[in-house]
């Protein structure tokens, strides 16, 4: 990730400082601005949502999966719950491997860098904008199910760690359910690296309390973001390869808590332009644009960075601060130099687990690029996995 980033900043910077990029006259007026919606109806939450239960299914489709060989796909709309409790509608995409009946099932969460709606794994496993997308084939070769959650959820609320748990335990919930998946009584397990792994272990953190009926083998969470305060203040205020990933999260915070974190009222109007320009967009184009920016060029007032409130929701979605402890066996992975998601603060929710006697794998890397972990220790993390399913019993290493 470092070098992909430090080429963008080489290659793609001076063609941002030479555009020249001319602003609109206005801006959409301070407040939360969320991602156009999906047109696509079965996007659409039913009027009496509110009225089923988290993880009831909502409607189910079946989709062309022939990308993934050796697979067919099912979507699952779901009822899901936001991080005020408020009812939501939630969406997977699933793929069953062919010519194995009761497969186990994963629930991959996928890393989502993005605002738009094109870029939930739903639409974003099918148009190029999924950047683990290739993953699939390595669980889906095993003769597993696997199922991949939007789990930033219909308003695109990224970074919002503890929305990603929910969702993603709901959607478990709701694949469970389909009987057309013949997954009812299949062995499930959670997986994700990074924005992923974020969901994942939140999930099994969350688990105990939100969803303790639902039984899981075990749980493989890499590159963790476990401090989100400690990310912002690693950020700064100077320009950043990877502001435009920062600024995101900041819209899809808002997005989330649009009274207690008011981002878009501290923006300039530069801010507010730039804040409208990509309200819709992914990763790459989040990347490529946010070369060079800071908050000092696109905010009015920097305040914000010092309120108690904003203070607090970071904390309510990051893991080091939860105090819950998985009962599901665990297996966390991390890069010891890694400078996009400190190590310090996994390693300090890894020590407490293992204190309260979690079922917990900790495997720290001697390695300083955020996706060279992931892709050192993914193999390591499947195999853990598929020794769940097996049934054998899972090591502790602390």
């Amino acid at each position: 990730m470092r070098q992909r980033l430090r080429f963008l900043t080489t290659t793609f910077g001076v063609l941002l400082l030479l555009a020249g990029l001319a602003l609109p006259a206005t801006a959409t007026p301070a407040g939360p601005l969320y991602p156009t919606p999906d047109p696509d109806p079965f996007y659409l939450a039913p009027p009496d949502l509110a009225n089923l239960r988290p993880g009831d299914v909502v409607r189910v489709r079946p989709i062309d999966a022939s990308l993934y060989a050796n697979s067919d796909g099912w979507q699952v709309a779901f009822r899901s719950t936001n991080s005020t409790g408020k009812p939501i509608l939630g969406m997977t995409t699933v793929f069953l491997p062919h010519g194995i009946k009761n497969p186990p099932l994963v629930s991959y969460q996928a890393i989502i860098n993005s605002l738009g709606t094109k870029c939930n794994p739903s639409r974003a496993l099918f148009n190029g904008e999924l950047q683990d997308a290739p993953g699939m084939y390595l669980p889906i070769n095993r003769g597993w199910a696997v199922s991949v959650p939007d789990h930033i959820g219909p308003t695109g609320a990224y970074g919002a760690a503890k929305l990603g748990g929910l969702i993603t335990l709901d959607s478990v919930r709701a694949v469970q359910k389909v009987a057309e998946l013949g997954l009812a009584n299949s062995p499930v397990a959670l997986a994700g690296y990074s924005g992923g792994g974020m969901a994942s272990a939140w999930a099994a953190a969350l688990q105990p309390t939100y969803a303790p009926e639902l039984k899981l083998a075990g749980v493989a969470a890499g590159g963790i973001p476990a401090d989100l305060w400690e990310m912002v203040q690693g950020l700064g205020l100077n320009p950043h390869p990877g502001f435009g990933l920062a600024f995101a999260a900041a819209m899809g915070l808002e997005r989330e808590y649009p009274e207690r974190l008011p981002v878009s009222a501290q923006l300039n109007p530069t801010g507010l332009w730039f804040r409208d320009w990509v309200t819709n967009e992914c990763r790459r184009f989040l990347l490529f644009h946010g070369v060079f920016r800071n908050a000092e060029q696109l905010a009015a007032s920097t305040s914000l960075l010092g309120s108690p409130e904003a203070l607090s929701v970071l904390r309510e979605n990051s893991l080091r601060y939860y105090p819950t402890i998985p009962t599901v066996p665990i297996y966390i992975w991390h890069g010891m130099y890694d400078g996009l998601t400190p190590y310090d603060a996994v390693a300090d929710v890894a020590h407490r687990y293992c204190a309260a006697g979690a079922n917990l794998t900790f495997v720290p890397y001697d390695i300083a690029e955020h996706m060279t972990t992931a892709a050192a220790g993914f193999g390591e993390a499947w195999n853990y996995v598929e020794a769940r399913f097996r049934g054998e019993p899972a090591p502790t290493h602390c």
